[in-house]
């Protein structure tokens, strides 16, 4: 089914079969912490995957096991001995997102702060109603803040007076990392 090319009048009577061959795919190559570099079985594995179409995530299990088990410190200076900058698990996730074409956005008030997901594409209506049905019912406009530019600025006050603190409306297409606060009305 992978590599069937479909029509357009094929493709929506196959996908009402819920065939396992339908769905994406990623590979995920579980290697020896000596073979996170250039590994010829890698390269093996990303040949197969590249020819289905799929992406492929090189983890050390091992190494991630151990990872888990230390503390923030320990776990950078770990990943520093084996010139890693983040943990496979990290890699894992956000290609999982990228294939499922996921979004991650954040909402905050004063006692806490959330992520949601939504499919890649979503407007900020759709977004609020992740939140609350009527949320997206009453939307009126979404605050909207990169977090690397919150995180930058140190507060939503100082991101504000930076101009990165912006309204939007409706048509608006959620981004990876947005900070939003919707306004709406029931």
């Amino acid at each position: 089914m992978r590599s069937l090319e479909l029509t357009d009048v094929q493709r929506p009577i196959v996908a009402d079969l819920f065939l396992l061959t339908a769905k994406p795919t990623m590979y995920i190559a579980n290697v020896a912490e000596d073979g996170l570099g250039d590994n010829p079985l890698v390269g093996a594995v990303r040949g197969y995957a590249s020819a289905q179409g799929a992406d492929v995530v090189v983890i050390a299990g091992r190494l991630e096991a151990e990872l888990a088990m230390l503390d923030e410190a320990d776990r950078t200076e770990l990943l520093a001995e084996y010139g890693l900058e983040e943990p496979g698990l990290n890699k894992v996730i956000r290609a999982a997102y990228h294939l499922l074409g996921l979004r991650t956005f954040f909402t905050a008030n004063d006692n806490e702060a959330r992520a949601s997901t939504v499919k890649a594409g979503a407007t900020a209506p759709q977004a609020a109603g992740e939140i609350h049905t009527d949320f997206e019912r009453g939307f009126i406009r979404a605050e909207v803040v990169s977090y690397t530019d919150l995180a930058a600025a140190g507060s939503e006050q100082a991101a504000k007076d930076a101009g990165r603190w912006r309204l939007e409306g409706r048509d608006y297409v959620v981004e990876e990392g947005d900070v939003i606060l919707f306004r709406f009305n029931v």
